[in-house]
């Protein structure tokens, strides 16, 4: 419990002085494998789908090469309920400490094969501010650099940018409005938990 704390401090911390944060290890290498396995065995039966851009949810391979699953708290399995519990108290302290106003959590499980990627993008409509952070749980076993899939952010002008290996356990937070970033392909299946905190209610 007190690493939990310390994690959910530091990531606030992290947020409210540059926008961002990584937390390697913040799901245990455990939870990791059972969620990889579901990710799997899901997609295997059929329940994925080409993921769409734009509000009108088209599908542009060229443009983004995932597919995903929307998810729901309500049927989610005992160790998926455990990640939305954890991101609960995240979302609380965000709340408290930034004010930020977000009053739900929106999750897809997404599968990148190997080579695909998603071009630079951000992640709030022009028109709809409910997005307000965005949210990366890796979900890769035995991850290292030469098997790329890089989440690059984009900080801004006249600053580097931001690389994310995505190691099994490492969680991503920026705000969803400020940063663009994209997806770079990677030589293995590339898997991941990702979502928002938002405004208002879901429309999809």
């Amino acid at each position: 419990m007190e690493r939990a704390r310390s994690d959910v401090d530091r990531i606030v911390d992290e947020l409210e002085h540059q926008g961002w944060s990584v937390a390697p290890e913040w799901l245990p290498p455990s939870l990791v494998t059972e969620l990889a396995a579901e990710i799997r065995r899901e997609r295997a039966a059929g329940a994925f789908r080409s993921a769409g851009v734009g509000r009108d949810g088209r599908v542009e391979t060229a443009v983004r090469g995932d597919e995903i699953r929307w998810l729901d708290e309500a049927v989610a399995s005992p160790v998926l309920r455990t990640v939305f519990a954890r991101l609960e108290r995240l979302r609380e302290a965000v709340n408290r400490e930034l004010h930020l106003g977000a009053v739900e959590l929106e999750l897809h499980f997404a599968v990148y094969p190997a080579g695909a990627t998603y071009a630079v993008h951000v992640d709030r409509f022009r028109d709809d501010d409910v997005r307000v952070l965005s949210l990366v749980l890796y979900l890769n076993e035995a991850w290292d650099a030469a098997d790329g899939g890089t989440l690059r952010l984009y900080l801004g002008q006249g600053q580097e940018p931001v690389d994310v290996l995505p190691r099994g356990g490492t969680l991503a937070v920026f705000l969803s409005d400020r940063f663009p970033h994209e997806v770079l392909p990677s030589r293995r299946e590339r898997l991941s938990l990702a979502g928002w905190f938002r405004r208002r209610g879901l429309h999809r």
